[in-house]
């Protein structure tokens, strides 16, 4: 994205948010948005889905065995809730205007009619649904710009949403040195940290097959704690493997998305411009707009709460809607336990609502989820 071309690299100075740019913003709210950009995936096929599945952590075999899926009620191969981020790149965080001001994926709220199958074609529809601004902690002024969503397998919609990132000055977020002192210090592991993160993996125990009835829920109960982490590059760049990223260009292609967003670029240590994505890799730029390391997706987060609430439900439970709120940023080195409490169970209509937190090895909130899913009412005897 833009940046001063006057001054020296390590004094870069990024654009900021103008009232002429939030005006021409505001002026599309409600448009529907024709010209987008390809989507990283427009099938539920079994490889697109089994990536995306693993660059998740999910080896759930409803979603990467056809043996197991079409033995299953389902009778064919399912994709994750969350493979919605692979189909638009609108809901995954692709955002107009503001050219040059930083974009963090920040939330969704979705709502899934039915599950996605393998053999759908997805196409979907799009516009702008609102700006709100907002005074933070980690840049001062932000604008919230949401986008609304709509997925379809023919005329019928599979599912629809609401997302949002937030717009923030890279320079002001980086001045005001949130992330600095405490926030910065890097996390260093031994043997028994590692161990315990290893274990917690072990415990992991999806319930699958095994249906999950409405009469075996109650408000207060937990659900088993996920971990995800510790956080590396090498997680990020799976989680981008399977959804796709919004800039991972190469060669020829990066050229030709460089010529046609000109002000996409920011310059790496040597000199060549390169995407703003590389937040997610490159330790010097996630630095300069006001983050300690490296960090994840918004979508990657969110992927992992619902996974948390796939691996709880079953086979035969269904994902109704969800809502997730990213909190901060998840460096390099963090590790993140995601945690679910029972608040409302509708026993007639085999609704159950799930509070989700997830939070970093030092407590501090990572992420908020809330979850609608249907359970199997137990049959007669």
């Amino acid at each position: 994205m833009s940046q001063d071309t006057d001054v020296k690299p390590d004094e870069q100075r990024f654009s900021l948010i103008t009232e002429r740019a939030l005006d021409n913003l505001r002026s599309l709210i409600g448009v529907k948005i024709t010209e987008t950009v390809e989507p990283w995936c427009y099938e539920v096929t079994r490889d697109n889905v089994r990536h995306y599945a693993h660059g998740i952590g999910d080896d759930n075999p409803l979603w990467c065995d056809p043996a197991y899926a079409e033995a299953s009620p389902h009778q064919t191969l399912l994709a994750p809730p969350s493979f919605l981020f692979a189909l638009n790149r609108i809901y995954s965080g692709y955002v107009g205007g503001l050219p040059g001001v930083h974009a963090m994926w920040s939330g969704a709220s979705t709502k899934w009619h039915r599950y996605l199958r393998r053999g759908d074609v997805i196409h979907t529809e799009a516009y702008l649904k609102d700006l709100v601004e907002h005074e933070t902690e980690f840049a001062g002024r932000a604008i919230q710009q949401i986008y609304h969503v709509d997925f379809f397998v023919g005329d019928e919609c599979v599912a629809e949403a609401d997302s949002w990132c937030f717009r923030t000055e890279r320079d002001t977020a980086r001045e005001r040195g949130k992330y600095s002192a405490a926030r910065d210090r890097e996390p260093r592991y031994g043997y028994q940290e590692i161990a315990d993160v290893a274990q917690a993996y072990r415990d992991e125990n999806p319930r699958g097959a095994v249906p999950l009835y409405i009469d075996e829920v109650a408000v207060g109960d937990p659900l088993p704690v996920m971990v995800k982490g510790p956080m590396t590059v090498t997680g990020f760049i799976a989680f981008a493997q399977g959804w796709g990223g919004l800039y991972i260009r190469a060669n020829r292609l990066a050229h030709n998305q460089l010529e046609k967003h000109p002000n996409l670029g920011i310059p790496d240590r040597f000199g060549i411009p390169d995407v703003p994505e590389r937040v997610h890799w490159d330790d010097d730029l996630a630095r300069l707009v006001g983050t300690p390391r490296a960090y994840d997706y918004g979508p990657e987060r969110a992927s992992w709460l619902t996974h948390h609430i796939t691996d709880w439900i079953g086979d035969h439970g269904f994902l109704v809607e969800h809502s997730s709120q990213i909190r901060r940023h998840n460096p390099t080195g963090d590790i993140v336990s995601i945690a679910g409490l029972v608040t409302a169970v509708d026993a007639e209509a085999g609704l159950v609502t799930v509070e989700q937190t997830a939070r970093q090895q030092d407590g501090e909130l990572s992420a908020k989820g809330s979850a609608v899913v249907r359970l199997p009412i137990r049959p007669a005897p």
